[in-house]
């Protein structure tokens, strides 16, 4: 006979699954196993690509532990745990199932403010490690010296991949005083940096004018009302007297895929295609300009190795529409797209949806954007942040095409 416990941790299990399922992730399971006396014995098979099958296993994973499991047994834990293997099953490092506390973290970070030691990060797929694109402005891990193209290998000794970026993630976040240590590959050599978590301030525009009434807008990341800021601030430009513009997304990885689009469609005319995205039934999305675009000079878009996913999709609508030529290194080549969903719990689940190209039905994804011309940036200063005006190779050819 089963206790209130064990129904009670598979019947939450069951009805959080029961959501996921609903949106669209399922995979099956045929045995489950268990090791008993030093050998290994079967719970029965069963046919858990059903919710009966599934729900049954789970009754019978929960029975098991409490009658013989030494150790104290969390439901909560075990509730999170379930779900995140699951989801983990896909082999997909970008669909990932999401706490309630991770969940609020997220959405912090995604308003741009939040506490930790401010770093951009990615999944280098192909390496399977942790990739960080750039430390965010007057951040701690910028103070500590963290650079552009640094390898997270572990977070306080702890050993993680790349496929454990999500778990990284939470790890280095924490109170507002405490330190974590990382250890960073750079170069072929080991490093180690103790790092103390401060509140983080995003800010996702800067702006400048330069030589010839030149505007300058850099775009660190896509969140939050990324659109309407860089609006603002092209306002602001536009009053003192710019006739030519500069858009960096240098060291930019990424964000809100709506609000690269609706940045495209302040320099691409309603009626244009903006993005081409395909599916997993290969059905084809196209997103158009929407408004009449309110920017209408030169454009010179400047990227590099670290400039991915949303980012590449501002320069590709760009450079497709004819409305803006793309200078520096190919981009880094994350042509999918994910949907962050909220579960009724407060918990959430991020998936990967669909496949998307450029204006011109090209493919991005494991291959990037290569740009209209390709300028590499001098060794000496290729990690820094904050180039000197004077040392930026790609900086100083975009004054070159626009003057």
């Amino acid at each position: 006979m089963e206790s209130k416990n064990s129904q009670k941790i598979y019947r939450m299990i069951m009805l959080i699954l029961i959501i996921i399922i609903t949106t669209s992730i399922i995979t099956s399971f045929t045995t489950y196993q268990y090791l008993k006396n030093g050998g290994i014995s079967t719970i029965g098979k069963v046919d858990t690509t059903s919710l009966s099958g599934l729900e049954y296993t789970l009754s019978k994973f929960r029975t098991e532990l409490e009658k013989k499991y030494i150790g104290e047994i969390n439901d909560e834990e075990l509730i999170e745990g379930a779900l995140k293997g699951y989801v983990d099953a896909l082999g997909d490092p970008y669909t990932t199932y999401y706490t309630k506390k991770e969940m609020k973290e997220i959405m912090d970070e995604t308003n741009g403010n939040f506490v930790g030691i401010g770093i951009y990060m990615t999944i280098d797929v192909e390496n399977n490690t942790i990739l960080i694109i750039s430390p965010i402005e007057n951040s701690p891990a910028e103070k500590a010296g963290i650079l552009p193209g640094d390898v997270i290998t572990k977070v306080d000794d702890v050993e993680y991949t790349g496929e454990q970026m999500d778990e990284v993630a939470n790890k280095i976040k924490g109170e507002e005083g405490s330190k974590v240590k990382l250890e960073i590959l750079r170069d072929g050599k080991t490093e180690t940096f103790e790092i103390t978590r401060k509140k983080v301030v995003v800010s996702h525009i800067a702006t400048k004018v330069l030589e010839n009434n030149i505007g300058y807008i850099a775009i660190s990341n896509f969140d939050g009302n990324c659109a309407e800021e860089f609006k603002t601030k092209y306002k602001e430009l536009e009053k003192q007297g710019i006739k030519k513009l500069i858009i960096d997304i240098r060291n930019n990885g990424g964000g809100i895929v709506d609000e690269a689009i609706e940045i495209a469609n302040t320099i691409v005319n309603k009626g244009n295609t903006l993005l081409i995205t395909k599916d997993k039934q290969d059905n084809e999305d196209v997103t158009k300009a929407t408004e009449n675009a309110i920017i209408d000079m030169p454009v010179v878009v400047l990227m590099n190795e670290y400039s991915a996913s949303a980012s590449e999709i501002l320069a590709g609508a760009l450079r497709d529409n004819n409305k803006a030529t793309l200078i520096g290194t190919k981009t880094y080549g994350k042509g999918i797209i994910q949907e962050l969903h909220q579960l009724s719990d407060g918990s959430g689940l991020k998936i990967t949806v669909s496949e998307y190209y450029t204006p011109n039905h090209v493919a991005i994804n494991k291959i990037g954007i290569t740009p209209d011309i390709e300028v590499e940036l001098p060794d000496n200063v290729k990690k820094q942040v904050n180039l000197d005006q004077k040392d930026d190779t790609q900086l100083k050819k975009a004054l070159e095409i626009l003057k």
